[in-house]
């Protein structure tokens, strides 16, 4: 399967309702802060994932330290939203796979196909180089 084509992203974007978003920082100059609030005020459950923020809580949920601790806590996540370089990339999409989730989405300058390749291998859907911040408005959801 090759990289999601407008029609597939559109149908994970309307998909989706929980997103784990690894790498979120409180700093609101960062580009993981200002996504993952633009994802919360579109109506998504955004779950922060950072281990030196963990206990804290922010858009309505408790930061978590890893997403074994969401997924034991917060239920099941249909999205792991990464915000890490993409050499930390595939320990995420690892954790993602085990964890049951439905999908990682690898944040622009994000890209290990490899990682990618293994999701897709073990059933989730992979997107990479992007952003939902911006593929949403870009498609008018």
């Amino acid at each position: 399967m090759t990289e999601p084509e407008n029609a597939q992203i559109r149908d994970i974007l309307t998909s989706v309702r929980t997103i784990a978003l690894v790498g979120w920082s409180p700093r609101p100059d960062r580009p993981s802060h200002g996504v993952a609030a633009y994802l919360h005020r579109r109506g998504y459950r955004v779950i922060p994932v950072n281990p030196g923020q963990a206990g804290k809580v922010a858009l309505g949920e408790t930061v978590r330290a890893s997403l074994a601790e969401v997924a034991e806590k917060d239920g099941p996540v249909d999205m792991v939203d990464i915000f890490r370089r993409s050499e930390e990339a595939g320990a995420v999409v690892d954790e993602a796979i085990a964890i049951g989730a439905r999908g990682v989405w690898m944040q622009l300058g994000v890209i290990d196909r490899a990682a990618a390749e293994r999701a897709r291998a073990a059933g989730l859907w992979a997107v990479m180089d992007r952003c939902p911040a911006i593929e949403i408005p870009r498609l008018g959801l």
